[in-house]
């Protein structure tokens, strides 16, 4: 390969009560897969949101081609050729394909109007060399995540940029739909753009990328040939230590059906939705995207009200029309996004955790802070969220302790019902492990949990029993001692038991 294109030399940014990064260095060529890697909270995301321009360094250079540059602005970042997908799209859900591919950019004519005609051209010279087959015409907020995904690599292909950064970019893909996006990535690489990987997949690094770099508690650790590596070695190098092998599976103990959900139904989302969740159970839930996963969810937690089916909880049947009603009927729902509907990001830890029972704190409308602290303190320490103190804003915390932060409000509620959705999406290796033991934990106190996830091995190695969505309908259920992935993608896909 040829000499870094770009390189990050001695980099090092603090934030009151944490240094994010310290003397940390990285480089990248042109042509080449090279994933940065560590534990939430390594420092990951601060290096990016300086390759960015979103923050200044306090410390260290950056050059490309050898000539030291400053970005001191997203802006600077893209002239210099520096794109990022970022994990939560930033996409404009109510313009089309070809208005988000060129949002500020729009080509004009003689008269100084938008060319609509060139725009809707141009993009789909733009997908065509992606190789894929999407109307430039189509709104984005119709488009299923993955598509959406393309779009945005889409826009940052159009820009002509040289550096191209993806942070978590199949975090919400069933693998079906990870494999085509890669395939584009690497269509990129082979075309000589330089990319950053940001992943918690260990299969897609040892698949995908040249070069790895790894970050620990914001320090430089090492930068190895992913063909030289094992998966031994690059766990040793994220975590500091060897991750156990995966847990046996647990005797499951079930109870008595603390849920049953009997002919839910909503127009074009859900049809006759009908299953059992007993306590001390967790029941897997997987499809494709797009399959009514979520949705269900949704109407479980009053969030969608369905047209017809019913509800009952502990035998007796509940009218769920309302989040606050779902609440005071037991259930929580840990959503998948957790920026836009788990964490008020510019609240503290304190107050996001005490958040859903704020009238257990607060007497004639007074909130006792003492009380609140108290609670947030142990949920914090019980769920290791790393965190300087409660009153840190969520917005500061990494992905990972943002998500345990998400998983604490919920069961200071004391749930009997627990909704997971998506629940270690981009949450790094270790972080992943500890919030299975704390799931197979919670289900061993009697806790019934409804986990929704797109990662096969999480809901094989978790679940208790499986259920399978395709187009709005439950096509199946798999025991754990029958369930291979197999199996549930032929169910995912409609194919019925066929495997």
């Amino acid at each position: 390969m040829t000499a870094p294109q770009l390189q990050l030399i001695g980099i090092s940014k603090g934030f009151p009560g944490v240094q994010a990064l310290s003397d940390v260095q990285f480089d990248l060529k042109a042509g080449e897969i090279h994933a940065l890697m560590g534990e939430n909270g390594a420092g990951k995301s601060t290096l990016i949101k300086i390759l960015c321009g979103a923050q200044p360094p306090d410390s260290g250079q950056i050059l490309i081609d050898g000539a030291a540059v400053s970005i001191g602005s997203p802006v600077v970042a893209g002239e210099l050729g520096i794109s990022p997908v970022h994990q939560e799209l930033s996409l404009e859900p109510y313009l089309s394909i070809a208005e988000n591919i060129f949002l500020g950019r729009q080509p004009v004519n003689r008269l100084g109007f938008i060319d609509r005609r060139q725009m809707l051209t141009a993009a789909r010279e733009v997908l065509g060399e992606l190789g894929v087959d999407l109307d430039p015409s189509a709104i984005v907020g119709r488009l299923s995540i993955a598509e959406r995904q393309v779009v945005a690599i889409a826009r940052a292909v159009s820009t002509c940029a040289r550096f191209m950064i993806f942070d978590e970019p199949t975090s919400s893909l069933t693998r079906r739909e990870s494999d085509l996006l890669l395939q584009m990535i690497r269509r990129l690489r082979d075309q000589g753009v330089g990319i950053i990987y940001i992943s918690h997949r260990m299969e897609e690094i040892f698949e995908l990328c040249d070069r790895v770099t790894v970050l620990r508690d914001g320090k430089f650790v090492a930068t190895r040939d992913v063909a030289s590596i094992t998966l031994d070695d690059l766990v040793r190098m994220i975590v500091g230590r060897s991750i156990a092998a995966a847990a046996p599976r647990r005797q499951t103990k079930t109870g008595d059906v603390v849920l049953e959900v009997r002919g839910l139904s909503k127009r074009g989302l859900l049809k006759d939705i009908s299953f059992d969740l007993h306590r001390g159970e967790i029941l897997g839930l997987s499809g494709l995207v797009g399959a009514g996963r979520t949705e269900l969810a949704r109407a479980l937690f009053g969030d969608l009200v369905p047209e017809r089916g019913e509800i009952r909880i502990n035998g007796e049947r509940v009218d769920i029309r309302t989040p606050r009603q779902a609440i005071a009927a037991g259930i929580g729902l840990v959503p998948e996004d957790r920026k836009e509907e788990g964490l008020v990001l510019a609240q503290s830890v304190m107050a996001n955790i005490g958040m859903p029972q704020l009238n257990l704190f607060s007497r004639l409308g007074v909130i006792s802070a003492r009380r609140e602290r108290d609670l947030a303190e142990r949920y914090v320490q019980d769920l290791a969220i790393r965190t300087p103190s409660v009153d840190q804003n969520a917005m500061y915390l990494s992905g990972g302790n943002q998500q345990r932060v998400v998983i604490a409000k919920w069961l200071a509620t004391k749930p009997k019902i627990l909704i997971v959705d998506e629940p270690t999406r981009g949450v790094d290796i270790g972080a992943k492990a500890e919030l299975h033991a704390l799931l197979r934990d919670l289900a061993a106190d009697g806790m019934a949990i409804l986990m929704i996830s797109s990662d096969m091995p999480e809901v094989l190695a978790v679940s208790d029993r499986i259920l399978v969505m395709h187009q709005g309908r439950l096509a199946g259920e798999l025991s754990a001692e029958n369930a291979t992935q197999e199996a549930v993608m032929s169910f995912a896909m409609g194919l019925g038991a066929r495997i």
